[in-house]
């Protein structure tokens, strides 16, 4: 249950990244719901995007481990 949720927050924190940093570079400003609530720069999505992909392929990679 645990590798589930690291999952979940993995991929939302990569899809917002990804929404942010490409409405900031292809778009007039950042999409999804992160930018409602604080102005983040094009570097941090970027960062966002990173750690979420590094979060998602760690809880991924535990499920495929458990279920082994």
């Amino acid at each position: 249950m645990k590798n589930e949720a690291l999952t979940v927050i993995g991929w939302i924190t990569l899809v917002q990244g990804g929404l942010g940093a490409g409405g900031r570079l292809f778009g007039d400003g950042p999409w999804g719901l992160l930018q409602k609530w604080w102005d983040i720069p094009t570097a941090g999505y970027l960062v966002l995007f990173a750690v979420g992909a590094v979060i998602a392929a760690y809880g991924e990679t535990a499920k495929k481990k458990a279920k082994a």
